[in-house]
Protein backbone atom coordinates (compact mmCIF):
# COMPACT_ATOMS: atom_id res chain seq x y z
CA UNK A 1 0.00 0.00 0.00
CA UNK A 2 2.66 2.31 0.57
CA UNK A 3 4.22 1.77 -2.52
CA UNK A 4 1.13 2.04 -4.57
CA UNK A 5 0.81 5.53 -2.51
CA UNK A 6 4.17 7.03 -3.24
CA UNK A 7 3.57 5.58 -7.06
CA UNK A 8 0.29 7.89 -6.84
CA UNK A 9 2.25 10.83 -5.72
CA UNK A 10 4.78 11.03 -7.95
CA UNK A 11 2.34 10.45 -10.99
CA UNK A 12 0.42 13.60 -9.20
CA UNK A 13 3.83 15.23 -8.92
CA UNK A 14 4.81 14.50 -12.52
CA UNK A 15 1.55 15.24 -13.97
CA UNK A 16 1.32 18.55 -12.36
CA UNK A 17 4.94 19.38 -13.79
CA UNK A 18 3.43 18.81 -17.12
CA UNK A 19 0.83 21.02 -16.84
CA UNK A 20 3.19 23.81 -15.15
CA UNK A 21 5.84 23.60 -17.97
CA UNK A 22 3.39 23.14 -20.63
CA UNK A 23 0.87 26.02 -19.69
CA UNK A 24 0.63 28.72 -22.66
CA UNK A 25 2.59 31.89 -22.45
CA UNK A 26 -0.07 34.48 -23.29
CA UNK A 27 0.45 38.99 -23.22
CA UNK A 28 -2.48 40.49 -21.13
CA UNK A 29 -4.49 43.58 -23.23
CA UNK A 30 -3.15 45.96 -20.51
CA UNK A 31 -0.19 45.47 -21.76
CA UNK A 32 -0.96 46.37 -25.46
CA UNK A 33 -2.58 49.61 -24.51
CA UNK A 34 -0.75 52.13 -25.27
CA UNK A 35 0.25 50.78 -28.72
CA UNK A 36 -1.77 52.67 -31.62
CA UNK A 37 -1.23 50.43 -34.91
CA UNK A 38 -0.92 51.84 -38.34
CA UNK A 39 -1.95 50.16 -41.31
CA UNK A 40 0.55 51.40 -43.68
CA UNK A 41 3.58 50.43 -41.51
CA UNK A 42 1.70 47.26 -40.82
CA UNK A 43 1.21 46.25 -44.54
CA UNK A 44 5.26 45.94 -44.72
CA UNK A 45 5.34 43.86 -42.21
CA UNK A 46 2.77 41.59 -43.44
CA UNK A 47 4.78 41.36 -46.15
CA UNK A 48 7.83 41.01 -44.32
CA UNK A 49 6.28 38.13 -42.27
CA UNK A 50 5.42 36.15 -45.80
CA UNK A 51 1.32 35.83 -44.20
CA UNK A 52 0.39 35.55 -47.84
CA UNK A 53 2.25 33.02 -48.72
CA UNK A 54 1.10 30.53 -46.17
CA UNK A 55 -2.64 31.62 -45.78
CA UNK A 56 -3.57 32.43 -49.38
CA UNK A 57 -4.30 30.27 -52.26
CA UNK A 58 -1.31 28.58 -53.51
CA UNK A 59 -1.96 29.84 -56.55
CA UNK A 60 -2.98 33.17 -56.07
CA UNK A 61 -1.59 36.42 -57.46
CA UNK A 62 -2.12 39.84 -57.24
CA UNK A 63 -4.97 41.28 -55.23
CA UNK A 64 -5.85 37.31 -54.45
CA UNK A 65 -3.22 37.54 -52.37
CA UNK A 66 -4.71 38.72 -49.56
CA UNK A 67 -7.86 36.81 -49.38
CA UNK A 68 -6.22 34.56 -46.68
CA UNK A 69 -8.75 32.00 -46.83
CA UNK A 70 -6.22 28.92 -46.03
CA UNK A 71 -5.80 25.33 -47.94
CA UNK A 72 -2.42 25.09 -48.12
CA UNK A 73 -0.76 21.53 -47.36
CA UNK A 74 2.58 21.41 -45.63
CA UNK A 75 3.83 17.77 -45.41
CA UNK A 76 6.36 17.21 -42.48
CA UNK A 77 7.89 14.27 -40.80
CA UNK A 78 4.97 14.97 -38.21
CA UNK A 79 2.21 14.77 -40.37
CA UNK A 80 0.45 17.11 -42.86
CA UNK A 81 -0.44 20.86 -41.44
CA UNK A 82 -2.51 22.65 -43.50
CA UNK A 83 -3.43 26.12 -43.25
CA UNK A 84 -6.15 27.68 -41.44
CA UNK A 85 -8.32 30.42 -42.92
CA UNK A 86 -6.86 34.14 -41.26
CA UNK A 87 -9.36 35.93 -43.21
CA UNK A 88 -11.41 38.78 -41.25
CA UNK A 89 -14.31 36.53 -41.56
CA UNK A 90 -16.01 36.25 -38.01
CA UNK A 91 -16.71 33.05 -37.91
CA UNK A 92 -14.58 30.88 -40.63
CA UNK A 93 -11.45 33.22 -39.95
CA UNK A 94 -10.19 35.63 -37.13
CA UNK A 95 -13.04 38.68 -37.67
CA UNK A 96 -14.16 38.46 -34.11
CA UNK A 97 -10.58 38.19 -32.28
CA UNK A 98 -9.02 40.95 -30.36
CA UNK A 99 -5.22 42.70 -30.58
CA UNK A 100 -4.28 40.57 -27.76
CA UNK A 101 -5.93 37.59 -29.47
CA UNK A 102 -3.85 38.18 -32.42
CA UNK A 103 -0.31 38.82 -30.84
CA UNK A 104 -1.15 35.57 -28.56
CA UNK A 105 -1.30 33.56 -31.80
CA UNK A 106 1.67 35.52 -33.73
CA UNK A 107 4.18 35.37 -31.12
CA UNK A 108 3.28 32.45 -28.30
CA UNK A 109 1.24 30.20 -30.81
CA UNK A 110 -1.48 30.28 -28.70
CA UNK A 111 -5.23 30.50 -29.48
CA UNK A 112 -8.33 32.65 -27.90
CA UNK A 113 -9.45 29.44 -26.17
CA UNK A 114 -5.94 28.44 -24.55
CA UNK A 115 -4.87 25.67 -26.90
CA UNK A 116 -1.10 26.09 -28.34
CA UNK A 117 -1.13 26.14 -32.44
CA UNK A 118 1.46 23.62 -33.78
CA UNK A 119 4.71 25.16 -34.96
CA UNK A 120 4.36 24.69 -38.33
CA UNK A 121 3.27 28.10 -37.74
CA UNK A 122 6.39 29.69 -37.11
CA UNK A 123 5.41 32.34 -34.10
CA UNK A 124 8.97 31.02 -32.55
CA UNK A 125 10.58 33.32 -35.15
CA UNK A 126 7.79 35.97 -34.87
CA UNK A 127 9.05 36.01 -31.12
CA UNK A 128 11.80 38.09 -31.57
CA UNK A 129 9.49 40.46 -34.06
CA UNK A 130 9.16 44.23 -31.76
CA UNK A 131 5.02 44.20 -30.15
CA UNK A 132 4.97 47.54 -31.87
CA UNK A 133 5.05 45.72 -35.50
CA UNK A 134 2.88 43.36 -34.26
CA UNK A 135 0.29 45.99 -33.69
CA UNK A 136 0.56 47.74 -37.00
CA UNK A 137 0.42 43.62 -38.54
CA UNK A 138 -3.11 43.41 -36.75
CA UNK A 139 -4.01 47.27 -38.30
CA UNK A 140 -3.53 46.05 -41.66
CA UNK A 141 -5.18 42.57 -41.28
CA UNK A 142 -8.27 44.57 -40.03
CA UNK A 143 -8.79 45.87 -43.98
CA UNK A 144 -8.29 42.70 -45.21
CA UNK A 145 -11.11 41.02 -47.18
CA UNK A 146 -13.10 37.85 -45.37
CA UNK A 147 -13.56 34.60 -46.84
CA UNK A 148 -16.28 32.40 -45.74
CA UNK A 149 -13.89 29.11 -46.60
CA UNK A 150 -13.80 26.50 -43.63
CA UNK A 151 -10.53 25.93 -42.25
CA UNK A 152 -9.37 22.05 -43.14
CA UNK A 153 -8.33 19.71 -40.50
CA UNK A 154 -4.70 19.30 -39.90
CA UNK A 155 -3.59 15.88 -40.98
CA UNK A 156 -1.22 14.03 -37.78
CA UNK A 157 -1.66 11.51 -35.75
CA UNK A 158 -0.74 10.88 -31.87
CA UNK A 159 0.92 11.33 -29.91
CA UNK A 160 0.88 15.05 -32.05
CA UNK A 161 -2.65 15.25 -31.52
CA UNK A 162 -2.44 15.95 -28.09
CA UNK A 163 -1.91 19.79 -28.20
CA UNK A 164 -0.75 20.61 -24.92
CA UNK A 165 2.25 18.34 -25.28
CA UNK A 166 3.86 21.37 -27.54
CA UNK A 167 4.34 23.21 -24.57
CA UNK A 168 7.15 21.31 -24.04
CA UNK A 169 8.54 21.84 -27.86
CA UNK A 170 8.38 25.44 -26.65
CA UNK A 171 10.08 25.29 -23.97
CA UNK A 172 12.99 23.76 -26.03
CA UNK A 173 12.89 25.43 -29.28
CA UNK A 174 11.57 28.71 -28.12
CA UNK A 175 14.52 31.43 -28.85
CA UNK A 176 15.94 33.65 -26.09
CA UNK A 177 17.86 36.04 -28.74
CA UNK A 178 18.78 36.06 -32.03
CA UNK A 179 21.31 33.73 -33.24
CA UNK A 180 23.56 36.18 -35.38
CA UNK A 181 25.01 38.15 -32.27
CA UNK A 182 27.85 40.68 -32.35
CA UNK A 183 28.86 44.46 -33.58
CA UNK A 184 26.59 44.85 -35.89
CA UNK A 185 26.20 47.58 -38.86
CA UNK A 186 22.77 49.43 -39.17
CA UNK A 187 22.28 47.41 -42.28
CA UNK A 188 23.45 44.14 -40.69
CA UNK A 189 21.05 44.29 -37.32
CA UNK A 190 18.08 45.44 -39.86
CA UNK A 191 18.42 41.88 -42.04
CA UNK A 192 18.75 39.93 -38.82
CA UNK A 193 15.76 41.23 -37.94
CA UNK A 194 14.09 40.71 -40.94
CA UNK A 195 15.86 37.30 -41.78
CA UNK A 196 15.51 35.75 -38.27
CA UNK A 197 11.85 37.30 -37.22
CA UNK A 198 9.81 38.40 -39.58
CA UNK A 199 10.81 36.66 -42.52
CA UNK A 200 11.31 33.75 -40.58
CA UNK A 201 14.17 32.42 -43.34
CA UNK A 202 15.53 29.47 -40.54
CA UNK A 203 12.32 27.89 -41.28
CA UNK A 204 13.01 26.53 -44.59
CA UNK A 205 16.84 27.09 -44.88
CA UNK A 206 18.02 25.40 -41.75
CA UNK A 207 18.24 21.45 -40.64
CA UNK A 208 16.18 20.39 -37.99
CA UNK A 209 16.62 18.06 -35.17
CA UNK A 210 14.60 14.68 -34.21
CA UNK A 211 11.79 17.13 -32.46
CA UNK A 212 11.27 19.16 -35.42
CA UNK A 213 13.06 21.77 -33.56
CA UNK A 214 15.68 24.30 -36.03
CA UNK A 215 19.57 23.30 -35.31
CA UNK A 216 20.84 26.63 -34.22
CA UNK A 217 24.01 25.63 -34.48
CA UNK A 218 23.82 24.92 -38.05
CA UNK A 219 22.30 28.02 -38.93
CA UNK A 220 21.52 28.68 -42.73
CA UNK A 221 23.48 25.59 -43.35
CA UNK A 222 20.58 23.71 -45.68
CA UNK A 223 18.44 21.86 -45.50
CA UNK A 224 16.05 18.70 -46.90
CA UNK A 225 13.15 19.72 -48.51
CA UNK A 226 10.27 19.20 -46.34
CA UNK A 227 8.12 17.73 -49.67
CA UNK A 228 10.58 15.27 -49.16
CA UNK A 229 12.04 16.35 -53.15
CA UNK A 230 15.51 17.71 -53.08
CA UNK A 231 17.13 20.13 -50.62
CA UNK A 232 16.80 23.60 -49.39
CA UNK A 233 20.02 25.36 -50.37
CA UNK A 234 22.28 27.22 -47.56
CA UNK A 235 22.54 30.86 -47.68
CA UNK A 236 26.06 31.30 -45.09
CA UNK A 237 28.75 33.29 -47.36
CA UNK A 238 31.28 30.10 -48.15
CA UNK A 239 28.02 28.22 -49.79
CA UNK A 240 25.85 31.40 -51.26
CA UNK A 241 29.06 33.13 -53.55
CA UNK A 242 26.69 36.30 -54.40
CA UNK A 243 27.01 39.49 -53.66
CA UNK A 244 25.14 41.11 -51.65
CA UNK A 245 23.63 43.61 -54.73
CA UNK A 246 23.01 39.93 -56.47
CA UNK A 247 21.45 38.52 -53.91
CA UNK A 248 19.21 42.27 -53.54
CA UNK A 249 18.32 41.85 -57.26
CA UNK A 250 17.20 38.06 -56.60
CA UNK A 251 14.98 39.14 -53.67
CA UNK A 252 13.46 41.47 -56.13
CA UNK A 253 12.83 39.44 -59.15
CA UNK A 254 13.95 36.25 -58.56
CA UNK A 255 16.19 35.88 -61.41
CA UNK A 256 19.88 34.46 -60.11
CA UNK A 257 23.45 35.94 -61.50
CA UNK A 258 23.27 32.81 -64.43
CA UNK A 259 19.60 33.70 -65.45
CA UNK A 260 18.31 31.07 -63.80
CA UNK A 261 14.88 31.63 -61.73
CA UNK A 262 13.35 30.87 -58.33
CA UNK A 263 11.05 28.12 -58.10
CA UNK A 264 8.64 26.24 -55.77
CA UNK A 265 7.80 27.82 -52.56
CA UNK A 266 10.27 30.67 -53.33
CA UNK A 267 7.98 32.05 -56.24
CA UNK A 268 6.11 33.64 -53.70
CA UNK A 269 8.42 34.70 -50.76
CA UNK A 270 10.14 36.51 -53.85
CA UNK A 271 6.51 38.43 -54.27
CA UNK A 272 6.89 39.09 -50.83
CA UNK A 273 10.17 40.44 -50.82
CA UNK A 274 9.21 42.47 -54.12
CA UNK A 275 6.82 44.36 -52.03
CA UNK A 276 10.13 46.14 -49.53
CA UNK A 277 11.91 48.58 -50.07
CA UNK A 278 15.65 48.03 -51.66
CA UNK A 279 17.18 48.83 -48.51
CA UNK A 280 15.59 46.15 -46.82
CA UNK A 281 16.82 43.84 -49.69
CA UNK A 282 20.04 45.14 -49.41
CA UNK A 283 19.68 44.86 -45.22
CA UNK A 284 19.14 41.01 -45.99
CA UNK A 285 22.18 40.42 -48.25
CA UNK A 286 24.32 42.48 -45.58
CA UNK A 287 22.97 40.37 -42.58
CA UNK A 288 23.72 36.83 -44.77
CA UNK A 289 27.09 38.05 -45.44
CA UNK A 290 27.59 38.40 -42.03
CA UNK A 291 26.82 34.59 -41.12
CA UNK A 292 29.98 32.62 -39.82
CA UNK A 293 30.24 29.47 -42.41
CA UNK A 294 28.40 26.61 -42.55
CA UNK A 295 31.24 24.01 -43.20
Amino acid sequence: MRLLALAAILAAALLGAFFVLTAPTRVETAELAALTGDATRGEAVFWAAGCASCHAADDATGAARLVLSGGQRFPSDFGTFVAPNVSMHPEFGIGAWSQADFVNAVQHGVGPEGRHYYPAFPYSAYALAERQDMTDLWAFWQTLPASDVPSAPHEVSFPFTIRRGIGLWNALHMPDGFVLQGELTEDQARGRYLVEALAHCAECHTPRDATGGLDRTRWMAGAPDPSGRGTVPALTPDRLRWSEAEIAAYLNDGFTPDFDSAGGHMVSVIRNMAMLPEADRLAIAAYLKALPPSD
